[in-house]
C-alpha cells in the first residue's frame, strides 16, 4: 500500500472530524510541523482555526502552552511522525512541568506497518509520551477521533492541568468517516476541574482559626490560584486584612508590582545576587504561611519560607498533597482555591487587619540595584536591562497590562526579583521545567493571547541561540515583540555552578564564540540593533515599542559572580 494518498477525498474524513472537535472546544490555532501525512490534513478541513507554521517543534509546544496558560483554554500542537514527534516532546516536557492544557497531535506510521524501532520513522510514541502526559493514546478506529479529542480535553483541563497526547497514524487520519454517528455534546470546564475533599470546610475552619491568632501571616501564591479564578478575592482578602503577598516565579501579578502588600516572587538565588537576606527578610518574622495554589514544580521550595521562628502552615489546593516528605502542612485544605478565600474571607468579616512585618531594608536593596548608575566597561548588568525594560513597559502598556518573558540562565533570576508583572501571568518564565530556548515560543503564544499589549523578551546568547530559527517565524507573522539578547558568549548560569563547585571556570564548557545577533535578527527579517548604555537601551527599548512589528537589541552584558549567598540552593 502506498504511503501518498492517490487523490483528494470529496467525503469528510478523520483530519475534518479532529480539526472540528478541537475547534467545538476552543482551539483557534494548532502551532506546528507537516510531514508526509500532508497527503492526509491540509489543516484548512475546519473553518476558524489557523495553522502556525514554526521552526521547530519545540517552539509549537511552548507557544501552544503559553497561549494555554494565558487564555485559560486548551489549546493545540502538531508534529509529524519519528524526529518531528521527538521534537515535540520538550515542549509536551514543558507544558507538565509548567501546568498548562496543551493537546498534542502527532502523526504515526500507516496502521498496518507501525512496527516501532523497525519501520522508518516509526517509534513508539504513546510511551514515549505517557510519562509525560495526563493521556497519551493512538488512534485504532477513524470514527473514534472525536471521543479521544474529549477525553485529551477532559484530561488537559483537570489539576494539576496538563498536556494530553493523540497520535495519528497517516492512513487512518485520511480515512473517510461516518458522519452520520451520533456524538456526545461538547463540555469544555470553564477553568480547570479539581478534587473537593469531602469536609474541606472543617480543615477551612481551622485555617481561619489559625489565621486570627497569627501576628504576622503571610499569603503564598501560585499559579492554580490564578488558574481557579481566585486573584480578584485574594487582592480584596490581603488588601482587607493587610495579609503581604509572597509568590512563585510564575504567579506574579498576583498584585501590581507596585502595590504595596506585593512582597515579591522569590528565587532560591536572591540571596546571592543581591548579597542581602531576602529571604530572612520575608519569611523570618512570619508566624503563619498560607500556600494558595501553591505547587512545588514553580520552585519555591517549603525550606525557603522556614527562616525565622516556628511557623504554622495551611496548604489550599485542588489536587492532593503530592510532596508530604518535603511539605506537612499544619492543615491540609483540598479544595477550589477560589472556594476557599471566599469562604475564609466569610469567616474572618469581623477580623481586625493585620500588620505586615516590615521589609523595607530588602525593598531599599533592590532601589540600589535597579537604580545602578554606574557604567561597566565590560558590558551592562542585568539588573540595569531590567530597570531599563520596566520603565519603557510603564510607558507604553496600558493600566494592568503588558507582558515581560523571560527565557531561561542566570538573568531569569534578576527577572523574577525585578521585572514588573502587573496582570496574572504578565511575567512568563519556565518555572517547572527550565527549558532551555523557551524564550521566542512563549513570547510568540503571549503576543498572540494579548495582541493589544506590548510584550518584551529577555534571552540570554545561549538559550536564544538554540532556538532562534523562529525569529523568522515572529516576523513572517508580524508580531510586534521586542526582544532583548543578552550577551556575554557564555552560558553564564552554568559558569556560576562551575564557580559554587570549584571556584574556578572551565571555559571549554561554557564559553561561545561571538555571534552578531543583529545581523542574525536582520537576515530572519527583524529589525534590529545594538546597546551599549542605559541611555541607548532605553531609546532602543522605545524605539521597538512603537514600530508595531518586531525589533531586537542586542546588549552586552557581565556578570559580577559571588560565589556566597546561594544556600537556599540546596535540595
Amino acid at each position: 500500500m502506498s504511503r501518498v494518498s492517490t487523490g483528494p477525498s470529496t467525503n469528510p474524513t478523520t483530519a475534518h472530524a479532529l480539526l472540528r472537535r478541537l475547534h467545538d472546544h476552543g482551539v483557534r490555532t494548532v502551532f506546528g510541523v507537516v510531514g508526509r501525512e500532508a497527503a492526509s490534513i491540509l489543516f484548512d478541513e475546519a473553518e476558524g482555526i489557523d495553522f502556525v507554521l514554526t521552526r521547530h517543534e519545540f517552539t509549537a509546544g511552548v507557544a501552544a502552552d503559553v497561549l494555554a496558560r494565558i487564555s485559560g483554554r486548551p489549546q493545540a500542537c502538531w508534529a509529524t511522525l519519528g524526529p518531528g514527534m521527538t521534537n515535540l516532546s520538550t515542549g509536551v516536557a514543558t507544558s507538565v512541568l509548567d501546568r498548562s492544557p496543551v493537546i498534542a497531535l502527532a502523526a504515526q506510521s500507516e496502521s498496518h506497518d507501525i512496527f516501532p524501532n523497525d519501520t522508518h520513522q516509526c517509534l513508539d510514541s504513546v510511551s514515549i509520551m505517557r510519562p509525560m502526559t495526563k493521556y497519551a493514546v493512538e488512534l485504532q478506529r477513524p470514527d473514534d477521533v472525536t471521543d479521544l479529542v474529549d477525553s485529551a480535553v477532559a484530561a488537559a483541563m483537570t489539576e494539576p492541568v496538563g498536556p494530553s497526547f493523540l497520535s495519528l497514524p497517516v492512513d487512518l487520519l485520511g480515512s473517510e468517516i461516518d458522519t452520520s454517528l451520533p456524538h456526545p455534546e461538547v463540555r469544555t470546564p470553564a477553568k480547570p476541574l479539581g478534587v473537593v475533599e469531602d469536609g474541606w470546610q472543617e480543615a477551612a475552619g481551622k485555617a481561619a482559626e489559625l489565621l486570627k491568632a497569627a501576628k504576622h501571616p503571610v499569603l503564598v501564591v501560585g499559579a492554580a490560584a490564578i488558574r481557579s479564578g481566585a486573584v480578584p478575592a485574594i487582592r480584596a482578602l490581603a488588601e482587607r486584612l493587610r495579609l503581604p503577598v509572597i509568590t512563585t516565579y510564575i504567579a506574579k501579578g498576583v498584585l501590581p508590582h507596585g502595590h504595596e502588600l506585593n512582597y515579591g516572587a522569590v528565587t532560591g538565588y536572591m540571596d546571592g545576587i543581591l548579597s542581602f537576606p531576602a529571604l530572612e527578610t520575608l519569611f523570618g518574622p512570619a508566624d503563619l504561611v498560607l500556600t494558595l495554589g501553591y505547587d512545588y514544580a514553580e520552585d519555591l521550595r517549603p525550606s525557603m519560607w522556614r527562616h525565622g521562628g516556628e511557623k504554622t502552615t495551611v496548604r489550599v489546593s485542588p489536587t492532593a498533597n503530592p510532596i508530604p516528605r518535603v511539605y506537612r502542612p499544619d492543615v491540609d485544605v483540598v479544595t477550589d482555591v477560589l472556594a476557599f478565600v471566599e469562604h475564609l474571607d466569610g469567616q474572618t468579616a469581623g477580623l481586625a487587619a493585620k500588620t505586615p512585618h516590615d521589609i523595607a531594608p530588602l525593598r531599599e536593596r533592590i532601589a540600589e540595584f535597579l537604580a545602578d548608575p554606574r557604567h561597566y566597561d565590560d558590558g551592562l548588568r542585568v539588573h540595569q536591562v531590567i530597570d531599563a525594560m520596566n520603565t519603557v513597559m510603564a510607558e507604553t502598556a496600558a493600566e494592568g497590562e503588558g507582558t515581560i518573558v523571560s527565557d531561561i540562565g542566570f538573568f531569569r533570576h534578576y527577572g523574577v526579583l525585578f521585572a514588573r508583572a502587573d496582570q496574572p501571568f504578565g511575567f512568563l518564565t519556565s518555572a517547572g521545567c527550565s527549558s532551555f530556548g523557551y524564550g521566542i515560543p512563549a513570547a510568540m503564544g503571549a503576543q498572540l493571547a494579548r495582541p493589544g499589549q506590548p510584550t518584551f523578551l529577555i534571552a540570554g546568547d545561549g538559550g536564544f541561540h538554540s532556538n532562534s530559527a523562529d525569529l523568522e517565524t515572529i516576523a513572517r507573522l508580524n508580531l510586534p515583540i521586542v526582544t532583548v539578547v543578552v550577551n556575554n558568549d557564555a552560558n553564564g548560569l552554568i559558569e556560576l555552578y562551575q564557580n559554587m563547585g570549584h571556584h574556578r571556570s572551565h571555559d571549554p564548557a561554557v564559553k561561545f564564540t561571538g555571534v552578531d545577533f543583529t545581523a542574525l535578527a536582520r537576515a530572519n527579517g527583524v529589525e534590529a540593533t545594538r546597546a551599549a548604555s542605559r541611555e541607548e537601551l532605553v531609546a532602543a527599548l522605545r524605539k521597538g515599542a512603537g514600530l508595531g512589528r518586531p525589533f531586537l537589541i542586542e546588549v552586552p552584558v557581565n556578570y559580577d559572580f559571588q560565589t556566597g549567598g546561594f544556600g537556599a540552593l540546596s535540595i
